[in-house]
């Protein structure tokens, strides 16, 4: 632990933003979403590493990239099995844009067009040979 972990002294139940380093595979924090305001670090390779360890694990709502160059942002944007992606920015949400998770983070979107298309009915009408 780098910092943070204690228990903040108020009703409920909280903690300090904290902030742990050395976070390698096969760790709890390495494998599971974490709801709280902590920020694991790892050190890599590569991008592919990058994107093969963060794509193994089964959930998938928010992934984070932090970089100055433009390809990079893209290329992980791509590749990374995420709902939301967000580059140089730690709050991927906004009113106009879906929200929502892969794989065991949730199935279908909130907000945005998306999210409304859930309380959508659609239907689909044929009709051939007719005359007016």
């Amino acid at each position: 632990m780098l910092t943070g972990g204690a228990r903040v002294e108020r009703p409920g139940f909280f903690y300090a933003p904290t902030v742990l380093g050395g976070v390698g595979p096969g760790m709890p924090l390495d494998e599971h979403e974490v709801f709280g305001p902590v920020m694991p670090i790892a050190t890599f390779d590569s991008a592919d590493e990058v994107i093969a360890r963060a794509n193994a694990g089964e959930h998938g709502l928010a992934a984070y990239v932090f970089t100055s160059d433009l390809n990079t942002a893209l290329v992980m944007s791509e590749r990374l099995e995420f709902g939301m992606v967000a580059v140089n920015d730690w709050m991927p949400v906004t009113a106009e844009a879906p929200f929502g998770g892969m794989k065991g983070s949730g199935i279908g979107r909130e907000t945005g067009s998306e999210g409304l298309s859930e309380y959508l009915e659609s239907k689909a009408v044929y009709i051939g040979g007719v005359q007016l």
